[in-house]
């Protein structure tokens, strides 16, 4: 072959290989495209959206609806009645608007903080947060917090028991990003002490045989002691509760000069009874079990 012949060749072997890269940068070309003509759409509408918003708040009427809300939230309700009975019904109108409008910001807050009580502080300057705790469905006490909303939230007032780490709680939780977390912890920590307390209360209005020897106020150790039909010997019962997010024990240890019994399989099923179920209840099993007098 030539020096011509093969200059040819090389020169059609060329032409090829551009029309095949050409043909394999197509399809991604066009799919680029595609993605671009896309983005623009969905930036066409949120600019659409933008506008129509825009314009509804130039409206003279939204104006006067938002001055009547600012309005409102100054206002004590008696006073609003009053101005509302001096009004034209449109001014009466708008007022109810401004006051629908009110109400689902504060829903709307209300489900964002996972549906605990909110009011405005006083001085507006917060909101006080309510905490309700209940036990076997019967509601117990309630707990408040004040929190201060300018430049970062900060707990002003409260009456949450001392010995619950509120501090720590705000900090682990990450209160300033996420309050609702933390409301959920706290509420967990109230619920479960309010639980423990009522459990001793329970323990003491129905089983007066049983003697409470030791309890603190957290209601996170107890003490009692039993009487065994048996010789009628003396069950020291220690309840541990290690987590204080839980109404149940981790913990239940027995003590009694007789050491057989507290191996029988009887007092080993008593031990994971108090574990599982709630102090009273368990001592009304064992009561029925012959286990305790």
């Amino acid at each position: 072959m030539d020096g011509a012949d093969s200059k040819g060749v090389l020169n059609q072997l060329s032409v090829l290989e551009v029309r095949a890269r050409s043909r394999n940068t197509q399809p991604q070309q066009q799919c680029c495209v595609k993605e671009l003509r896309a983005k623009a759409e969905a930036l066409k509408i949120q600019r659409d959206q933008l506008e129509a918003e825009a314009q509804i708040h130039k409206v003279p009427g939204f104006m006067v609806l938002h001055k009547l809300r600012m309005s409102m939230e100054k206002q004590c309700p008696h006073e609003e009645e009053e101005a509302m009975d001096e009004e034209s019904e449109n001014t009466q109108l708008l007022q109810l608007m401004a006051r629908h409008t009110q109400l689902k910001d504060l829903l709307y807050a209300h489900h964002v903080i996972g549906g605990y009580d909110v009011i405005k502080t006083p001085q507006s300057k917060g909101v006080c947060m309510s905490l309700t705790t209940a036990y076997e469905g019967i509601y117990l006490d309630t707990y408040n917090l004040e929190i201060d909303l300018k430049h970062k939230l900060t707990i002003t007032r409260h009456n949450i028991p001392p010995f619950i780490p509120l501090k720590d709680l705000a900090k682990q939780s990450n209160m300033q990003t996420n309050i609702r977390a933390f409301l959920d912890t706290l509420s967990l920590h109230l619920n479960a002490f309010t639980g423990r307390k009522q459990q001793l209360k329970f323990v003491k209005e129905q089983h007066q045989s049983i003697t409470v020897m030791e309890s603190n106020v957290l209601c996170s150790r107890l003490v009692l002691m039993f009487t065994v039909p048996r010789g009628k010997n003396a069950v020291l019962c220690r309840l541990d509760y290690t987590d204080h997010t839980r109404c149940l024990p981790t913990g239940v240890q027995f003590v009694c000069e007789d050491e057989e019994l507290l191996d029988s399989p009887e007092w080993k099923k008593n031990c994971s009874l108090l574990k599982e179920t709630p102090v009273h209840k368990a001592l009304t099993t064992m009561k029925k079990n012959g286990s305790i007098v």
